[in-house]
């Protein structure tokens, strides 16, 4: 795994990579036969071992694969080419979000908070944690939980996500910023609870086996608990079986999932099928993340038989589900 200083270590095993990457062992070395990319040296025993280089490299290219881009197209790719490519990506979900659509505001906003989160960054570098937990709690004062986290909390999230793949920061590092994070969060919802009782829907909150994120998940359930919605957060990796179990015990109305960009697309469609026979056709599914696979057109459902699953692309996009939900539901009780 990589570092920030000087103990950042020169090598990495292909298992390390594995780890790192999420790209498998089998792949790397068919990577390496087909397209001549990586490029590994070998220690003492003839074990594959790869150099810092090739580890941001492949961090770039894992990222781009999982956008929709093919391996073919882009393993053989040096850094910088890379680089432009998952720049112009970025700009493309820049020009795409709503923040775009107001250039008269928008500039300034994102003037203040980017001198915070500067201010942020080196409190992390410093494992500052009491600092950043502080400037945290005085920005959620400031601004309210869901200002917080989209003006502020988001845009950190890539910050510090590409300070990582680039190798400006560490995973202990990267560690500490989600754990300062989720523990501001959960203390406003904390708050929130005490000031106010839920009402439906009932929404279960998760993610699938092998997605160990949940910081976004976290911040969806802010969001949920700001229109007033009961809550049941099942933390992540529940099993699907356990899902079925346990949103007919709770009676839940909604199961929301959270996916990121690093679980592979056919296997995230395929238990969003598998969950969608499985439960009640009037419990509804959440899919929110960076997973290419929300994207894809959904096909197969019966007439009248509604999605296969909404997804929530942005955090914003919950109230909007919210209310349509409570105007079916009042239909449906009418």
């Amino acid at each position: 795994m990589t570092s920030s200083n000087a103990e950042t270590p020169s090598w990495h095993t292909i298992a390390d990579i594995e780890r790192d990457t999420g790209l498998s062992k089998d792949t790397l070395r068919v990577w390496e036969r087909r397209y001549g990319f990586p490029t590994p040296a070998r220690d003492a025993l003839g074990e594959r071992q790869y150099d810092n280089d090739q580890l941001v490299r492949l961090r770039h290219i894992r990222r781009l694969i999982d956008a929709g881009h093919r391996p073919g197209r882009v393993v053989a790719l040096a850094l910088p080419e890379l680089l432009a490519l998952d720049t112009q990506r970025q700009e493309q979900r820049i020009q795409a979000s709503p923040d775009s659509d107001n250039p008269s505001v928008v500039p300034a906003a994102r003037d203040e908070v980017g001198k915070a989160m500067d201010l942020w960054l080196q409190m992390l570098r410093r494992q500052d944690a009491h600092a950043l937990r502080q400037a945290l709690a005085r920005m959620l004062m400031e601004r309210g939980l869901a200002r917080l986290i989209t003006e502020c909390v988001v845009p950190m999230n890539v910050v510090v996500g590409q300070e990582w793949l680039e190798g400006r920061l560490a995973v202990y590092e990267e560690h500490l910023y989600t754990e300062i994070v989720q523990s501001v969060m959960r203390q406003a919802l904390g708050q929130l609870a005490q000031s106010r009782t839920p009402s439906p829907p009932r929404i279960l909150l998760t993610t699938l086996p092998g997605e160990v994120h949940g910081l976004g998940l976290l911040m969806a359930e802010c969001f949920m608990v700001l229109e007033g919605c009961h809550t049941i957060p099942l933390g992540v990796q529940t099993p699907l079986p356990d899902i079925v179990t346990a949103t007919g015990t709770s009676g839940a109305d909604i199961v929301a999932l959270g996916f990121t960009a690093a679980q592979n697309p056919r296997d995230v469609r395929t238990a969003l099928d598998q969950l969608r026979e499985r439960l009640p056709a009037h419990v509804e599914i959440w899919a929110g993340g960076q997973s290419p696979a929300l994207l894809k057109p959904q096909r197969g459902r019966a007439p009248g038989a509604g999605p296969l699953f909404w997804p929530m692309a942005r955090l914003q996009d919950i109230q909007t589900g919210v209310a349509r939900w409570r105007a079916q539901a009042q239909l449906d009780t009418a």
